[in-house]
């Protein structure tokens, strides 16, 4: 039988025209995501690799064997040459269905993903300076600066809207990060002495970063896009994504003298863990042991 095109745009809508029973099960497996208060990214990958090998298979994940499974995810990696982060995103997937299904003897035997220890890449400040001064657009030279200001994630700074920017207390109140939580940023003085130059000439609608449709978000590919040409227009020679600038102002506020547990609560971090890599990229300079008593009275010798 041959399928019109319109009727399966993605991967996700293709598996449930052609694969018999997925349409079903891949309900169920949205309802327990939706219970489960998953993210919308978490969904989104799950459910376009769990459809993938449906589709490299003909059957509904549960009915492939796990020697199947094992052959196709060596296939993916080592032939078609696919993505770790593809990969690991297969590996969480099945197990998360797996365990839906009542398998949990096939979700025991998926692939360990081991943890990798890398440090992050971090940009000096002088690189940010360059890179923040590169585009001509003034909505792009303030998307880069802002999101480095704040430490955004690349959704937080996608869904940010206008209305959430306190310009009164200097702060920026990120509605839902990661894991479902608010926390309020801090906004420089510099971004607050431009905001209003920026809304007058840019005139976002709803959200401060927004797409070519009015009142609608930029996506993260166009976000991408942004900092990609900035950076093809100065010296820097590192492997640079938006969330580089993240990991640039959680360094540098070390670097300024910042503690790590204030850094912790900037960033969002639920584990003070994830925070400490910090201090294996900070250039921070040993301070010399010295008693209170001359500090507390700016007793200098």
């Amino acid at each position: 039988m041959t399928f019109k095109k319109e009727n399966y745009t993605t991967t996700l809508q293709k598996a449930k025209v052609m694969i018999p029973g997925f349409k079903q099960a891949f309900t169920r497996f949205e309802e327990r995501m939706v219970l489960d208060q998953c993210s919308k990214s978490m969904f989104t990958n799950y459910g376009r690799n769990l459809a993938h090998l449906a589709l490299h298979f003909g059957r509904v994940p549960h009915e492939v064997t796990v020697e199947e499974i094992n052959a196709y995810l060596y296939r993916l990696t080592v032939h078609d040459k696919y993505s770790m982060s593809f990969f690991k995103q297969t590996v969480f997937g099945l197990r998360y269905w797996f365990r839906l299904f009542d398998m949990d003897d096939k979700a025991l035997q998926m692939p360990v993903i081991k943890k990798t220890e890398t440090l992050p890449t971090v940009l000096s400040k002088e690189e940010c300076k360059s890179l923040f001064a590169a585009p001509r657009s003034l909505k792009h030279r303030f998307l880069l600066a802002f999101a480095y200001a704040g430490g955004f994630r690349m959704n937080e700074l996608r869904m940010l809207k206008i209305v959430d920017v306190d310009l009164q207390r200097k702060q920026v109140h990120i509605r839902q990060g990661k894991g479902k939580k608010d926390r309020y940023v801090i906004l420089a003085d510099l971004i607050v002495d431009r905001f209003e130059n920026y809304l007058n000439e840019v005139k976002p609608q709803i959200y401060l970063f927004e797409g070519l449709t009015p009142g609608q978000p930029m996506g993260e590919r166009s976000i991408q896009y942004v900092i990609n040409e900035a950076l093809q227009k100065t010296a820097i020679k590192k492997n640079v994504s938006m969330h580089t600038l993240r990991h640039s102002f959680a360094t540098h506020l070390l670097e300024d003298g910042v503690d790590i547990y204030s850094i912790q609560r900037l960033l969002g971090h639920a584990d003070i863990r994830t925070t400490i890599v910090y201090l294996h990229v900070a250039q921070v300079l040993p301070k010399v042991a010295h008693s209170p008593l001359d500090s507390l009275y700016n007793y200098k010798k």
